[in-house]
């Protein structure tokens, strides 16, 4: 179901300490070949943590053997000390698989400004490279939860059922476009080259990862790492691939969704007919980051005014005085002008469509995102209480 479900990978998941709950905490992915190609994107946040300093240059040929995370601390804005730490954790995998510390991506997340303990990071890298099995991905997806409530993991297949992907996620907060909004492993046994990865990856992640915007923040640590081991010893077509890992990604981006934090509604927002795809994503993300459409549909309020207050502040080609807006699939705007009756909406089911019609092209784009709720700011109030 998730990291060990393509041939050539093994994972475990381990206690290493970090969280005061005694829950798993400590990850390793290791790739097991016969190839090594990978690929990343990080955050687009300037402000970036220790261990995507480290990866951003472990990723830069191409190559990674191996995938360490923790949970319990993002190991961000904590110093010299901190990226030693990251480095150092990068060595005892290295260590124990018999390669270089230049091939093993470390991934934190958690709290910034926590120095999270070395002695225990290290003895629980040793817990996790004993505990490697190829039945080990459940056990990863667990131990990277931070205010997660599930695990997200998926494992995809060819059409023909001669190779595969699989991957696991954490994000429950902080999710904003960046290429990367969460800390996510996908492996995968079809054989293709490290530019091959790269370029699926990147048009995987901009029409999924890139999409979800549940709360318009960024985080500091996010990082998704492709590695493939060719173990099926099948080159499929890039499109063929690229298509199959969209799947993978946009399936992960909505578990996210699903799980975000304080959530009662997930709620997906389309723009169609807009002059270009640009323009959709944008109407769409500006409707996603209005705390006034999202407390209205928290509220069960069909606030369709607050939507359209949102698209005009956008940059997006389209005539203010014809636009329609439908709340799951009731047009209660045609022409700029109320038209159904609001009342024929029912918000009381989770999911929540959104559809803006610009018409103004033949464009369109989806962005997920969800209500704003008491329990999200609880919860965000006391994070590192």
């Amino acid at each position: 179901m998730s990291t060990t479900a393509p041939k050539g990978f093994v994972a475990a998941g381990v206690v290493a300490g970090l969280k005061s709950s005694g829950n798993k905490d400590m990850a390793l992915v290791v790739n097991q070949g016969p190839s090594y190609a990978s690929a990343s994107v990080f955050t687009a946040n300037r402000c970036q943590a220790n261990p995507v300093l480290w990866s951003k240059e472990v990723v830069k040929d191409g190559v990674v053997k191996a995938v360490v995370l923790n949970s319990g601390g993002a190991n961000c804005y904590t110093g010299a000390e901190g990226f030693q730490t990251t480095h150092q954790t990068a060595e005892r995998v290295a260590h124990h698989l018999g390669i270089g510390a230049g091939d093993v991506v470390v991934c934190s997340t958690g709290l910034i400004g926590l120095m999270n303990n070395r002695d225990d990071l290290l003895a629980g890298v040793d817990a996790a490279a004993a505990a490697l099995s190829a039945d080990g991905g459940d056990d990863a997806a667990h131990a990277i939860m931070t205010t997660d409530t599930v695990a997200k993991q998926i494992h995809v297949t060819s059409a023909d059922g001669s190779w595969s992907i699989g991957g696991m996620a954490k994000g429950a907060g902080m999710l904003a476009p960046a290429l990367a909004t969460m800390l996510v492993v996908i492996t995968t046994d079809a054989d293709l080259t490290a530019a091959e990865l790269d370029q699926a990856l990147r048009a995987s992640t901009r029409v999924s990862f890139d999409r979800l915007d549940s709360d318009g923040c960024m985080s500091t640590n996010d990082t998704v790492t492709l590695l493939a081991s060719g173990a099926s010893g099948v080159r499929p077509s890039l499109e063929e691939f690229t298509a199959k890992l969209a799947e993978a990604t946009t399936d992960l981006a909505l578990q996210l969704l699903q799980d975000a934090e304080g959530a009662d509604h997930a709620i997906a927002i389309s723009t169609i007919n807009a002059a270009s795809e640009e323009d959709a994503v944008e109407v769409s993300r500006s409707v996603a980051r209005s705390n006034l459409f999202k407390a209205a549909i928290y509220g069960k309020d069909p606030n369709w005014g607050r939507i359209l207050a949102s698209v005009g502040t956008t940059q997006a080609a389209f005539d203010p005085a014809d636009l329609d807006v439908a709340l799951n699939g009731v047009w209660v705007c045609r022409k700029s002008t109320p038209a159904e009756d609001p009342s024929l909406i029912s918000l009381e089911e989770r999911d929540v469509t959104v559809t803006i019609d610009l018409k103004s092209g033949n464009a369109s784009a989806t962005v997920w995102t969800n209500d704003l709720t008491h329990a999200y700011v609880h919860e965000n109030s006391a994070y590192s209480s």
